[in-house]
């Protein structure tokens, strides 16, 4: 089983790296960006063939390493 997280920084925290990202478009020509959050994506490959217990064990370890879960949040996808 494959799980995809998706890690974005929460609304209104600060994304300087973003931010850097925006501007470079934007001096490339690409003046129709408005605005550039930056994220993380993770695929893991996974032993386990109970989708429940896979979610919660993927949720556990968004929760204390994948995810600043102060200022980000996680979207998990089995498949």
């Amino acid at each position: 089983m494959v799980a995809r997280v998706f890690v974005t920084l929460k609304p209104g925290v600060l994304d300087p790296a973003g931010k850097a990202v925006e501007h470079a478009l934007q001096t490339l020509g690409y003046q129709e960006v408005g605005s550039v959050r930056l994220g993380k994506y993770i695929e893991l490959q996974l032993e386990d063939a109970d989708p429940s217990h896979a979610r919660a064990r993927v949720e556990e370890m968004c929760r204390k390493l994948l995810a600043n879960t102060v200022v980000e949040n996680y979207r998990v996808e089995l498949g």
